[in-house]
């Protein structure tokens, strides 16, 4: 009986041993060719610049940009950084869009000037309607893709710390190495197991990286719900307590590193792109009220974004499910690392 439950340990042992390692190995040979392939480029004082490259970084005051070379540029906004979305055709001007719309994973252009700290100033950034619409889509579906890499790092520090307790068990079992080893060789079939489990570690943490490479990490510290009438994206005035009681969350708080999402929805009445259009209205009329009442910084609101009828938190079925459906929800949040060393 003894024997039997030392033959099952050392099993065990040799399990952990070869799931740890493959997974640790792997993921640590992944994050030293990333960081090996980033190039940081520092902008001479002074120095005007053109640059064309996708958003992989995006802060309240800032964001970097990657180039088709792997060269990363710091580029900061001011509030006279003129921001617009190119249109196609004759009879459509450029839409002055201001840079909330600056999205990660967007593709754009900036000019500018560099500055003491090696950063790029901008002065005008333009982009496309479709690269606007790419990066829109891309960020509805980056929190899956950011979970499964918050995964994956946890679980190599958890190997990690198995490994030393594995070595410190397998000191103490020292006078029964020829039995583990003999154990280990009947044991493949598990290593391979583990092995299969390492690759499939290894490949969510490559789309991760591909998808969300260098993205800042939020916390949300409260949401709010602002409500419409049937068809319409105009404010009514509880809409406007709505978006106040949001407003005394952000100035009372005293919070750093904070940043407002605002996302517009429609209920399923009338066609889909029409609802899109309507929700998108609504989500910009909630920015506007922000902006003129308390003075919001523009930089500081990102993803002026409708979904139209998608995402309903109520049944549409109803008169009053398709109330609580037209909405605009207001997200404040904070980044992890700042509200960190705040808090130290």
């Amino acid at each position: 009986m003894k024997r039997g439950k030392l033959n099952f340990s050392l099993s065990a042992l040799a399990f952990i041993l070869c799931f740890a390692g493959a997974t640790s190995a792997q993921i640590n040979s992944m994050r030293a060719r990333q960081i090996s392939d980033v190039k940081t480029r520092s902008v001479t004082n002074g120095q005007e610049l053109k640059i064309t490259g996708i958003v992989v970084k995006r802060n309240a005051d800032s964001f970097t940009l990657r180039e088709a070379d792997g060269s990363e540029t710091v580029v900061n906004l001011t509030d006279r950084t003129n921001v617009k979305t190119d249109r196609k055709g004759l009879l459509r001007p450029d839409k002055q869009s201001g840079v909330s719309y600056i999205l990660r994973g967007l593709r754009l252009k900036v000019e500018g000037r560099g500055n003491s700290e090696g950063q790029l100033v901008a002065t005008k950034i333009r982009f496309t309607e479709q690269d606007l619409m790419t990066a829109q889509a891309l960020e509805s579906r980056v929190d899956p893709v950011e979970n499964m890499a918050t995964d994956t790092k946890a679980l190599a520090e958890t190997n990690q710390q198995r490994i030393s307790e594995a070595e410190q068990n397998a000191q103490k079992m020292s006078g029964q190495i020829d039995e583990l080893t003999a154990l280990a060789s009947a044991n493949r079939e598990a290593t391979k197991v583990a092995q299969a489990a390492a690759d499939r570690a290894q490949a969510d943490a490559n789309f991760a990286n591909q998808r969300i490479n260098g993205l800042d990490d939020y916390d949300v510290v409260e949401s709010f719900m602002v409500h419409f009438r049937t068809g319409s994206a105009e404010l009514t005035d509880l809409a406007k307590e709505q978006i106040d009681v949001a407003a005394a969350k952000v100035k009372g708080e005293n919070l750093k590193g904070w940043i407002v999402e605002v996302v517009g929805y429609a209920d399923s009445t009338g066609k889909p792109a029409r609802n899109r259009s309507l929700s998108e209205r609504r989500a910009q009329a909630v920015i506007n009220y922000l902006v003129t009442k308390y003075n919001l910084p523009l930089r500081r609101l990102v993803q002026p974004f409708g979904y139209g009828e998608l995402n309903p938190v109520a049944d549409n079925e109803t008169g009053q499910g398709r109330s609580l459906n037209r909405r605009v929800e207001i997200k404040v949040l904070v980044n992890k690392s700042v509200a960190a060393q705040a808090g130290n």
